[in-house]
């Protein structure tokens, strides 16, 4: 095993194609849609990919094996592995936890699965019930282990740093993003009110009449409960006369989220609720400093304000003048993009968040061998 994230599990030779006498594991990924959970995901797989049989289960991740489906992965863990007496099922969702329990207890496969759990409230009933049957819960947060029985370790998500990382010119990557503008601020995630996509635009709507050649865009798809919230924001938006700089692109491809980021002057996050939040660490890894309300994760990144800047309840007003403090004072935004990726790198990066699974993971066949 490289010692690149301290895992045990045992090494098959220098090839990385190469899985013969590798630890099995299956990640399963049964989500329509690329979320904040696919993209912890995915970065975890990325690194897990190098040192275990690793099979990706449902729909497709970036930069992960191709995936089986859930027939073939229950074909493939009839038999106890070799030197094994049992797969890894690795679960995130509901429905990813009611398939590990159907292949485990009812199909009596040797399987044992183990759930990440980032809420960081009290689950509702069947969640609860789903979460009692797991064989190990990883909780992302100290926070979020105080909601969830079996925790067997604490693993913060982090973020590729390789896959993410600074632009050598911000200016040059911003054009290439063939957004208008010289200069770009963005929100990602999901359009809904408890994402706060609302005090974004409230935000920009004061912010971007002192920054002349910024833009600002909202990356993220709006479900159809939501379609009335999101035709409320672009009448919004077209009252303030910013129709051409708040700009409305819809969801992204994930591959190309970290060209978007890179450009990008300025993140903001301004949910109402977030469990952990990914989307700061990874402006953060890309030399992108932040303004986020005080949910989630988001004060610990920020490092007392070294990476980005916290605003009490997500105040439009008072992330309107956290926005315009940063983006108007040269030298404080380089220094914030400096300690944003230094801080990224040294404290959150998916190495570590590996390290800690596979841990889990080993813990498990120990007690059982």
């Amino acid at each position: 095993m490289s010692k690149d994230n301290g895992s045990s599990a045992r090494p098959a030779g220098n090839h990385p194609g190469n899985t013969a006498g590798l630890d099995p594991l299956f990640v399963l990924n049964m989500h329509r849609n690329f979320t904040g959970v696919s993209a912890t995901a995915a970065a975890v797989v990325r690194q897990q990919q190098k040192h275990y049989a690793l099979k990706l289960v449902g729909g497709p991740l970036p930069g992960c094996p191709e995936p089986i489906g859930f027939r073939q992965a229950v074909k493939l863990s009839r038999i106890r592995p070799p030197g094994r007496p049992f797969h890894i099922w690795h679960v995130r969702r509901n429905p990813e936890m009611r398939a590990g329990i159907f292949a485990r207890d009812v199909l009596r496969l040797p399987v044992k699965l183990v759930f990440t759990s980032s809420a960081q409230r009290r689950h509702s009933l069947l969640p609860r019930w789903l979460i009692s049957k797991m064989d190990a819960v990883i909780a992302t947060t100290p926070a979020a282990a105080d909601f969830v029985p079996y925790v067997r370790a604490v693993a913060p998500h982090g973020v590729d740093i390789g896959r993410f990382h600074p632009a050598e010119s911000r200016s040059d990557a911003w054009t290439a993003t063939g957004y208008p503008g010289a200069a770009g601020i963005a929100t990602i995630g999901r359009i809904r009110p408890e994402k706060g996509t609302d005090r974004f635009v409230d935000t920009m709507i004061r912010a971007l009449p002192s920054l002349p050649g910024h833009t600002a865009i909202v990356i993220g798809k709006a479900a159809h409960e939501h379609t009335s919230f999101l035709n409320t924001l672009r009448t919004k938006v077209a009252e303030a006369g910013l129709g051409e700089r708040i700009l409305f692109p819809g969801e992204l491809q994930a591959d190309t989220m970290p060209g978007l980021i890179r450009g990008l002057s300025l993140l903001v996050a301004l949910p109402r609720y977030e469990g952990y939040g990914v989307t700061p660490l990874e402006a953060m890894a890309s030399g992108v400093p932040f303004v986020a309300s005080d949910a989630g994760w988001f004060e610990t990144f920020s490092g007392d304000g070294a990476a980005g800047s916290i605003v009490a309840d997500g105040d439009p007003e008072a992330a309107a003048a956290a926005t315009l403090e940063i983006l108007s004072n040269r030298e404080r935004h380089q220094a914030m993009a400096q300690a944003a990726r230094e801080r990224a790198a040294s404290r959150f990066s998916v190495a570590a968040e590996a390290n800690a699974i596979n841990t889990v993971y080993q813990q498990l066949w120990s007690e059982a061998g």
